[in-house]
């Protein structure tokens, strides 16, 4: 059979030996395997009582010494050295052995002893085959550093770099602890549509799909806000969702098209409340980490000890660049200042995201140590609750953390008629130019019109949290398989 892609020569060799172990009647896929020890349990047991053991795991390292060779077999438990002699195996059971490579899985079954050295070592009786590796492992075992190709080939990275396998078993903890910490105070957890025929819940450009039974255009979901409201209003009184979210945006190292959201809704709860709900889920998700509310983030220690900082957004933007945007009611105004101070702000379709562009450069890069932006303009806020001494202003605030926005939350709008009028506004800012401008969804409305209680909505970031408790400055680093342009 012809390859799609061309060999190397350790290739080539590799399917030399591939043939002369067929030829030898050896399955080099064999359907099943027998393990009775992992490596670490084996090192375990050899502490208590040095057992028979059958361990199994990839092939890392041989050293063949005449009639006698050391190789060590890793698993997902740790790494363990055996040792095989011809004048046990035997001469044609030995010589088979040098058919295998660095990279092949086996099964190795004898009693464990110490070497001269002190290491624990299984003194193999017997071994098997249980899946020949064709490509040799990336870069001889010294690990794979071209970042293109580690996040092309995922499966070699793992295999190659043990702190990138630690990322993700910190991720799959993290999300146990948020589904933890939510579960213990009363959330119920749901799984809402990720195909919708009307996106909405986020400022976003949707991936458009069709769906032939239906005739229709579907949307894969940008948020699950609008769906999980809608469980409000039904009578659900606590809510979350961890799943996937998807824009049609830009990639790069805070982006990704297809990324993990956490969003929560509380009835009877403010922003206020959330706020409290943000300091307390990161204290939570740190203590299970690493034992204390504190991370370290390049080199810079960040202390999650509530109560962290309220900062106005507006207070923020006129700190850092000495602009006060409410004395700039239009875009052309705003547009004006900004170059007037020499500010590197590109050009924007509204003044809203003039504002956002203003926020996101000047006061949310520089922001390390957990801080609460709070309190937005309405025109960025088309879901939030006005404030009552501001109706300029939403009850909203994000939760940044070395210069990452981690959510988003809000008191959430429950004036069907307001939220009408927010909508025609989106309509307006989108006739202008804003392509992510929210779509009137006549559903929504008409759900609000059934009545939903005073609430307290949250979205959190899976990805940024993760960057930010694995210590990665790139979200590629804790997406096990980013998207990337197709060579």
């Amino acid at each position: 059979m012809t390859l799609p892609f061309p060999l190397s020569d350790q290739s080539q060799q590799r399917l030399l030996n591939l043939e002369r172990l067929r030829a030898q009647g050896v399955d080099p896929y064999p359907p099943r395997a027998q393990r009775s020890h992992t490596t670490a349990e084996a090192i375990r047991a050899f502490e208590a009582a040095p057992p028979t053991v059958t361990v199994t795991g990839r092939i890392v390292s041989v050293r063949a010494m005449g009639k006698a060779t050391f190789a060590h077999l890793e698993d997902g438990s740790g790494r363990l050295q055996f040792y095989l002699r011809e004048n046990v195996l035997g001469p044609a059971r030995y010589a088979q052995f040098k058919d295998l490579d660095i990279g092949d899985f086996i099964q190795v079954t004898g009693p464990l002893f110490r070497t001269r050295t002190g290491e624990i070592t299984v003194e193999a009786q017997d071994f098997r085959l249980l899946a020949k590796a064709l490509h040799p492992l990336p870069e001889k075992w010294h690990g794979l550093r071209d970042v293109e190709l580690r996040y092309r080939q995922r499966y070699a990275d793992l295999i190659a770099n043990a702190e990138v396998r630690q990322i993700f078993v910190t991720r799959a903890r993290l999300i146990t602890a948020v589904r933890r910490f939510l579960d213990e105070r009363g959330f119920l957890e749901v799984e809402t549509p990720i195909l919708q025929p009307l996106y909405g819940g986020a400022t976003a450009r949707p991936f458009i799909t069709y769906h032939q039974a239906l005739d229709q255009d579907l949307y894969l979901r940008i948020a699950v806000e609008l769906y999980l409201k809608r469980l409000i209003v039904g009578g659900f009184e606590r809510v979350y969702e961890i799943g996937k979210d998807f824009r049609n945006e830009g990639i790069d190292i805070e982006h990704n098209p297809e990324f993990t959201m956490m969003e929560c809704y509380q009835a009877y709860a403010d922003y206020h409340d959330m706020m409290t709900l943000v300091e307390d889920l990161f204290g939570f998700v740190a203590e299970t980490l690493n034992g204390v509310r504190r991370v370290t983030y390049q080199g810079q220690e960040i202390d999650l000890t509530p109560p962290w900082p309220r900062v106005p957004l507006r207070q923020a933007i006129l700190d850092a660049t000495g602009i006060d945007y409410e004395a700039y009611a239009d875009r052309d105004s705003l547009r004006q200042v900004i170059d007037a101070r020499g500010l590197t702000i590109p050009p924007q379709p509204t003044w809203a995201k003039l504002v956002d562009k203003l926020f996101g450069k000047y006061v949310r890069s520089r922001t390390i140590q957990p801080t609460f932006i709070v309190d937005y303009p309405l025109a960025l806020s088309p879901l939030a609750k006005k404030k009552p001494d501001d109706p300029t202003h939403v009850e909203r605030f994000q939760p940044i953390v070395v210069g990452l926005e981690m959510g988003n939350a809000f008191t959430e709008l429950n004036d069907p008629l307001d939220q009408l009028a927010r909508f025609a506004d989106q309509a307006r800012q989108r006739a202008a130019g804003d392509e992510e401008a929210q779509p009137l969804d006549e559903d929504f409305i008409l759900a609000l019109m059934y009545g939903m209680p005073p609430t307290g909505g949250l979205g959190i970031g899976i990805d940024r949290m993760v960057m930010l408790f694995t210590d990665q400055t790139s979200i590629r680093e804790v997406i096990l398989f980013p998207q990337l342009r197709t060579r």
